[in-house]
């Protein structure tokens, strides 16, 4: 069961001058910051309300979201949705028919994840995350 809207992820060349922006603009500062390098990111966690924007900033020239940023520049690269159970959730998907980025769950910056491929969400990559 999808719980609610978990953070909005925005993809940025440069994750220190991005953070210095949301700092100066709004007054948020990053709660959490960690390198992924199996998805190639430095991210950073901004806490908001009860729900968080996640920056991501390449580390691997050639990964996914480098070529997001080169094709679409810096900006929304995805939402995620919390979920109860994330291994339920990507076994209901799959059995309607919906393409799936992650077939099984894998661990991220916001728990367990696992993304929802954008050509069957209208142009969207969703990510799917159970806290742990």
């Amino acid at each position: 069961m999808i719980k609610r809207v978990d953070h909005i992820c925005i993809a940025v060349k440069s994750l220190d001058e991005a953070l210095g922006v949301f700092n100066s603009v709004f007054g948020f500062k990053a709660s959490h910051t960690e390198t992924l390098p199996d998805q190639g990111v430095k991210a950073a966690l901004v806490p908001i309300g009860d729900g968080e924007i996640e920056l991501i900033e390449p580390i691997d020239p050639e990964g996914g979201v480098a070529k997001f940023i080169e094709r679409r520049g810096e900006g929304v690269h995805h939402i995620c949705l919390e979920v109860d159970n994330i291994d339920e959730e990507l076994k209901s998907l799959a059995a309607r028919g919906v393409e799936l980025i992650d077939k099984q769950p894998r661990k991220g910056l916001a728990g367990m994840i696992g993304f929802v491929h954008p050509r069957s969400t209208k142009g969207v990559l969703i990510e799917l995350a159970q806290k742990v």
